[in-house]
This record gives structure tokens, sequence and C-alpha cells, in this order.
């Protein structure tokens, strides 16, 4: 055979294993797309009754305790691990055992009510559901408790 024909036959041969390989990679690539979309719908999947709570016009040092409800509507228990908060002054408390599916839980919020002012506090809960940080916000207006004299 001549030099010619060898190096065509070559690289014929090098173009047919690139359009092979790139068949199989993309082939992979679908297969696994496929197989995350089917576990993400096997997790769990918080549903809030609302995910922002507003205090409206309170009084300073009045009940600062909030409730968010949920129930999980997905496929899997949800484990909440942690319920991180912007402040010190929100204090949250979350269920510590598992939330199956199909059924409701609280995260109770206490905020410092003896801060007066205006306040917007962002709540992250962190677990193992579909979207594994959700964000709740608490809003609202604290007003300084009027002093009444004494005569």
């Amino acid at each position: 055979m001549n030099h010619q024909v060898i190096i065509k036959k070559r690289n014929k041969t090098n173009h047919l294993i690139s359009l092979v390989s790139l068949f199989c990679i993309m082939l992979f690539s679908c297969n696994n797309f496929g197989q995350e979309l089917n576990s993400k719908s096997e997790l769990g999947v918080f549903h809030f009754e609302e995910e922002i709570i507003d205090y409206g016009t309170i009084t300073q040092n009045d009940n600062g305790v909030r409730t968010f409800k949920f129930t999980n509507r997905g496929r899997a228990p949800i484990v909440i691990s942690k319920v991180k908060t912007t402040c010190g002054c929100t204090v949250p408390t979350y269920p510590k055992q598992a939330i199956l599916p199909g059924e409701s839980g609280t995260i109770d919020i206490k905020y410092a009510t003896n801060r007066v002012g205006t306040f917007s506090k962002s709540i992250t809960i962190i677990s193992n559901a579909d979207n594994a940080q959700k964000k709740l916000k608490i809003k609202g207006n604290v007003t300084a408790k009027s002093k009444i004299a004494v005569n």
C-alpha cells in the first residue's frame, strides 16, 4: 500500500472514533440528566401556607412569636438540619424529627420585640428537601410603649 492510502484510512478511522466518542458522551450525559430529574422528584417538597409573616405594628415587648406552617408535598421525608436567621434577635424553633410525605409541621420564630423600629429579617431553612435552602421572611414595626403619667 502506498503512504497516502494509509494516511487517508487513519484519518477516516480517527474521524469515526471521534464521532463514536461524541455519541457516547452525549448518551451518558442525557442518561445522567434524566437520573437527576428522577431523583429530584423523589425528594421531600416544602409547601408553606405563607413565606412572609407581617407582624404589622406591634407595641414594644409584645409577644414576638409567630408560626410558619408547612406540609411535605414530596415523596420522601424532610429532615431539617438547621435554621439560620440574620441576627440574634430572631430565634427559631423547628422540628428535629423527619416530616413524612403528607405530614405537616411548624417553624416558630421569636422576634425580640424589645427593639423599637421597623424590622425585616430572613430565615433560611437548611434541609434535604428539593430546595435545600428555603428562605422565609418576617417584617413589622415595633412602637414604644406609651408612658402613663401618674399624678
